[in-house]
């Protein structure tokens, strides 16, 4: 049966949850869940939400078991710190015939206290992407991820992009090109599933700093600089984490770096941006209904980076600035004077992981 015929389900009627559902709306039903009441009325009787006319052809529900029972193929699309609980509620409900592609960058935590967790001692059996904690959580075996240059709001004004597709299953990667694609809308597949997801969610921490220096009033050539150099560190954390160097140069790595670290429609960007023009943490926090992504990756990665030794020195000052007050002017003091030996040394590493 075609998917014209069937009903895709969406989970999490956040910006990039609402763009996904309208993007699907051009090929298939959509069955979107959330958990707020009146969100669902909205969509359902005024087919409108977050600003943005929401298509006829998605229905809201905040039932998830709803959700496993008429969706073969389901898109959680809700923050990590989110994701293992939503997933210990739905998995029950979930069979190995279920198909779910991810579009949540980020990175999971456990044996941590979520309320008051210590970043201090986290090794890598400690950290999880979206798809380990599906297969954990759930009889799912067919799982994958949506990665790419996806600014929700973009998508949601109409604009042409593309998107990656991540999974070791080539089943995965086809299903989710036939539900997705459209004239706006163009997906690459690629089987490296981990390598998409760091890369989605190692991003996020690149485009704070980045923020940072445009709110601060700096220019392009630093920008750039640290765009580059903050794709190095991406990598040596993907190769720590057992990825591809590869898999950072393509449309989820470098594509979705820049999309990110450039757009004040990225909100890790636009953090990082009303950072370096002086607003407090708190304050920031305070005002936005999203929280950046990118907050709680660059807790996990720079401890991480500790863990595995690696000189990654923009993720270390982008933490210290955000997160313990450290002066920027000293930390762009600390990274202009930073002994790097060579401009791209990682290429020296894709032979041996390709």
């Amino acid at each position: 049966m075609p998917y014209s015929d069937k009903t895709v389900g969406v989970i999490g009627a956040g910006s990039f949850g609402t763009a996904i559902s309208n993007l699907l709306a051009y090929n298939t039903n959509v069955l979107l869940y959330t958990r707020n009441a009146s969100i669902v009325d909205a969509i359902n009787s005024q087919h409108s939400h977050l600003g943005v006319d929401v298509s006829p052809r998605v229905t809201a529900t905040n039932n998830l078991e709803e959700v496993a029972k008429s969706c073969e193929l389901i898109f959680p699309v809700i923050p990590s710190d989110q994701f293992r609980n939503m997933m210990r509620q739905l998995g029950p409900h979930l069979r190995p015939y279920h198909m779910l592609i991810h579009g949540t960058k980020g990175l999971d935590l456990t044996d941590v206290d979520q309320e008051n967790p210590s970043f201090e001692d986290i090794t890598r059996d400690n950290v999880h992407t979206m798809s380990e904690v599906i297969l954990q959580e759930s009889a799912v075996v067919r799982v994958g991820c949506l990665s790419g240059p996806n600014l929700a709001q973009e998508i949601m004004d109409g604009q042409p992009t593309a998107t990656v597709i991540a999974s070791k299953f080539s089943e995965v990667i086809k299903t989710g090109r036939i539900v997705l694609s459209s004239k706006h809308f163009h997906v690459f597949g690629t089987h490296d599933l981990l390598g998409a997801e760091l890369a989605g969610a190692l991003k996020n921490t690149i485009a704070l700093g980045s923020g940072i220096l445009k709110g601060r009033g700096l220019g392009k050539n630093i920008q750039a600089m640290l765009i580059t150099r903050g794709l190095m560190e991406m990598i040596y954390f993907g190769n720590a984490l057992q990825a591809s160097s590869s898999a950072f140069l393509g449309t989820a790595g470098i594509g979705d770096l820049v999309a990110t670290a450039t757009s004040k429609k990225s909100r890790n960007y636009s953090f990082g941006f009303r950072l370096g023009q002086g607003e407090s943490f708190d304050a920031i926090k305070a005002s936005v209904p999203e929280l950046a992504e990118g907050l709680r990756t660059l807790q996990i990665t720079r401890h991480l980076a500790k863990c595995y030794k690696l000189r990654v020195p923009i993720t270390e000052m982008i933490y210290r600035i955000i997160f313990e007050g450290f002066d920027i002017e000293r930390a762009l003091d600390y990274l202009m004077t930073y002994p790097y030996d060579v401009d791209v040394d990682f290429l020296n590493l894709l032979p041996n992981k390709i």
